[in-house]
């Protein structure tokens, strides 16, 4: 279970990313927070995200027509 629960659903590129950082930087190194997101842009846009920034993608997968995604804080 996430630590935080992020709804991004009905945003578009950039918004989901923008309010994922924001979240991330209110949590402490090592939690998690999960994403969920109706732009088909997310799956790459959060790999593109973790790999720059350093936090680590632990999942990324479909729940029916929502993207979820599941990120640890590194910072």
């Amino acid at each position: 279970m996430a630590d935080l629960i992020l709804d991004a659903k009905g945003l578009n590129c950039p918004l989901p990313i923008l309010r994922a950082k924001k979240a991330l930087n209110s949590l402490p190194s090592g939690a998690t927070l999960e994403v969920q997101a109706t732009d088909p842009g997310a799956v790459m846009d959060f790999e593109a995200f973790c790999r720059t920034t350093g936090n680590e993608l632990l999942e990324s997968r479909m729940d029916g027509s929502t993207y979820v995604f599941l990120i640890r804080h590194t910072g």
